[in-house]
C-alpha cells in the first residue's frame, strides 16, 4: 500500500486499515453530501423558476387591477440590470437566479421578467425558506457522517485487529522457521480466505523444508559413516608404506579425508538439534589461552581481564575458538591476533578479508567463496557458528576497517 506507507509511516497494520476505512466512509459521505447539496439546490431553483414564470404569465394575461398581479412590478428598482437588458431584446418571459441578499436577509430569489411597451414587467419568487431548508439539511449530513464515521473507525478497527491477528500467528511461525525452529506451525486458521492460505502455504512450506534438511542430514551422516572404515583403512596401510616424502604426501592427504568425515559428521549431529550444552564455570582466558597453544600456530593472544568467568560448555568453546583460529591462518595473512575482553573473544587476521557472502549471510558448508583467502571446505566457520548457537553464545563476522577478516564471539555471563 504506497498510500499507507507514505502518509502512515507510524501506524501499524490495523490502524492503517482503520484509517484508510475511514478516509473512503469521509470521501463517500462528502461525495454523497456533494451530490445531494447540488441536486437538491438545482431542483429547488427549477421549481422557483417555474413559480415566477406561472406568476408573471398569469398576470399579463389578467385584466388590469387584478389579482394575480400584486407581486408583478414594473421596472422594479432592484430588478438585475442584466435580466432587464435580456429582457428587453426577448420577445418571451427571461428568468434568472439573484444571489444578493436585502437589508433584511430576505433573499436570494428567482426572477421572471418580460418586455411590455418599452417597459419591463417582473416579479420574484423568495427562496429564503429553501435557502435556509437546504443550510439545516447540510448541517444534518454533515451531523450523521461524524456519526457514521464514530461508528464505522472503532468497527474497522476491531475487523483489522481479528485480520492482523491471524497474520500476526503466520508472521511469528515464519519467524521461528527463519531462527531454526524447524517444528514451528501456524496450525489450523479460521476462515477460507487469503490468509488461510498463506497460513496453510507456510505450514507446507516448512514440511517440505523439513524433509529436505532431515533428508540432507541423514544423508551426510551415512556418506560420513560409511567413510569412516575405508579412511581408518587408508590410514593403516599408510603406516606400512616405507617412510618418505610419498608416505608423508599420502598421510596428510589421509588426514585432510578423515577431518572432512569427522567435521560431516559433527554438522550431521548439529544439524539433528539434539546437541546440549554441559556446563561449567570456567575461567575465559585460560581456556582461550590452552586452545590457542594447542594449535601451534603463531597467534598473538591479549586480554585485558584475566579474572573473567563464563557458564559454558569448555569442550565446545574450544572447538569454535580452534575453527576460528585455523580458518584465520588458513585463508588469512599474519599476524593472527586473539583479544580477550571480559565476556568477548575477538580473532583477527590480517588478509583480505570474509567475502561478501559470509557478512551478509552468513558462512555456509562447502562454499568458500574468495579465491584470494585460499582454498577449503567451507565447513569451519559452519561449525564454529552451529556450536556456538548451542552454548548461547553470538558469533558474527565483519571486516576491520584497516582490513582483514574478525570474527567476534560474545559468550553470556550465565546460562540462559
Amino acid at each position: 500500500m504506497p498510500f499507507a506507507h507514505a502518509r502512515l509511516p507510524g501506524l501499524s497494520l490495523r490502524w492503517k486499515i482503520a484509517a484508510l476505512t475511514a478516509l473512503a466512509a469521509v470521501t463517500v459521505a462528502v461525495a454523497v453530501g456533494v451530490l445531494v447539496h447540488h441536486r437538491t439546490y438545482a431542483r429547488v431553483q427549477d421549481e422557483r423558476r417555474v413559480d415566477a414564470r406561472n406568476a408573471l404569465e398569469n398576470c399579463l394575461v389578467a385584466p388590469p387591477g387584478s389579482a394575480r398581479c400584486e407581486d408583478v412590478e414594473t421596472d422594479p428598482p432592484d430588478l438585475p440590470r442584466q435580466l432587464r437588458e435580456e429582457a428587453l431584446h426577448s420577445d418571451g418571459i427571461v428568468t434568472a437566479y439573484d444571489g444578493r441578499l436585502g437589508p433584511a436577509g430576505d433573499g436570494p430569489w428567482m426572477w421572471a421578467a418580460r418586455s411590455a411597451g418599452g417597459e419591463v414587467r417582473a416579479t420574484k419568487a423568495v427562496m429564503n425558506p429553501d435557502y435556509r431548508a437546504q443550510k439545516s439539511l447540510d448541517k444534518n449530513m454533515v451531523a450523521t457522517s461524524l456519526a457514521v464515521l464514530l461508528v464505522v473507525i472503532p468497527l474497522s478497527a476491531f475487523a483489522a485487529g481479528l485480520l492482523v491477528r491471524r497474520l500476526r500467528r503466520v508472521s511469528t511461525t515464519a519467524a521461528r522457521l527463519s531462527a531454526g525452529t524447524l517444528d514451528a506451525r501456524t496450525g489450523p486458521v479460521r476462515g477460507r480466505d487469503e490468509v488461510s492460505t498463506i497460513a496453510a502455504t507456510v505450514d507446507t512450506m516448512a514440511d517440505t523444508l523439513t524433509r529436505r534438511i532431515e533428508t540432507e542430514r541423514r544423508f551426510t551422516a551415512d556418506v560420513a559413516h560409511e567413510l569412516r572404515t575405508p579412511v581408518g583403512g587408508l590410514m593403516a596401510a599408510a603406516d606400512l608404506l616405507p617412510a618418505g616424502k610419498t608416505e608423508d604426501l599420502l598421510r596428510r592427504r589421509i588426514r585432510d579425508l578423515r577431518d572432512l568425515v569427522e567435521d560431516l559428521l559433527e554438522i550431521s549431529r548439529l544439524d539433528s538439534g539434539n546437541e546440549h550444552a554441559q556446563r561449567h564455570r570456567v575461567p575465559l582466558t585460560a581456556v582461550v589461552a590452552e586452545t590457542v597453544a594447542r594449535t601451534a600456530l603463531p597467534t598473538t593472544l591479549t586480554t585485558t581481564d584475566d579474572t573473567a568467568f563464563v557458564e559454558t560448555d569448555p569442550r565446545r568453546l574450544e572447538r569454535i575458538i580452534t575453527n576460528l583460529v585455523v580458518n584465520a591462518h588458513r585463508h588469512g595473512h599474519r599476524p593472527v591476533e586473539v583479544h580477550v575482553e571480559r565476556h568477548t573473544v575477538t580473532i583477527r587476521d590480517h588478509g583480505p578479508g570474509y567475502p561478501d557472502h559470509i557478512l551478509t549471510e552468513g558462512p555456509q558448508r562447502f562454499r568458500t567463496g574468495a579465491t584470494e583467502r585460499g582454498t577449503g571446505h567451507g565447513l569451519g566457520l559452519t561449525i564454529a557458528l552451529a556450536q556456538a548457537h548451542v552454548i548461547d553464545a553470538d558469533l558474527t563476522f565483519t571486516n576491520a576497517d584497516t582490513g582483514g577478516a574478525r570474527a567476534t564471539l560474545r559468550l553470556p555471563v550465565r546460562a540462559r
